[in-house]
């Protein structure tokens, strides 16, 4: 079942994004850290109503934000539609333990049909330039890479940046 988080919840979600963070690390993918996912980007999320987790049994297996929000790194891209009817996925994340099973599909089709209800345009993304199986998991979605962002507090790599027209 996928709904929104909780603030309560907010520990259970840092355990599964610390342990894909860790999980990144020792595949030599340095896109998530100490300071991203943080509590407070958390807080944020479930402040706007924007974060949401899928469960089973009562237990948290991974997250989604579908935000309206459009990032200031977002600016220069040459998007495929005009900016201001976009949603935007960030920190997606399953427990490594569950990888693998088609949640992040599951989350992703909720989030892509949670866009198209709502009437918006497109979703657009980022993802590291160096998680190759991300790059191919948003491709075989039919997202297309428009250009790359930075984020100098996660890495000195790039971010690209991938767009869904709906």
């Amino acid at each position: 079942m996928i709904r929104r988080a909780k603030i309560s919840e907010i520990p259970d979600i840092l355990t599964i994004t610390q342990a894909c963070a860790k999980k990144m690390q020792e595949n030599g993918i340095f896109q998530w850290n100490e300071h991203y996912p943080s509590r407070l980007a958390f807080e944020k999320d479930i402040e706007r109503n924007e974060l949401f987790v899928i469960e089973e049994s009562h237990v948290i297996q991974g997250t989604i934000v579908i935000s309206t929000l459009m990032d200031e790194e977002y600016k220069p891209i040459k998007w495929l539609t005009p900016n201001g009817n976009s949603t935007y996925i960030h920190r997606l994340s399953v427990h490594p333990e569950l990888q693998g099973k088609g949640l992040a599909q599951e989350m992703m089709d909720f989030a892509e049909n949670y866009s198209r209800k709502n009437n918006f345009e497109s979703v657009r993304l980022d993802t590291f330039s160096l998680n190759k199986r991300n790059q191919r998991f948003y491709e075989q979605r039919g997202y297309q890479k428009l250009g790359d962002i930075y984020f100098p507090k996660q890495s000195q790599h790039p971010f690209h940046c991938y767009e869904l027209v709906l």
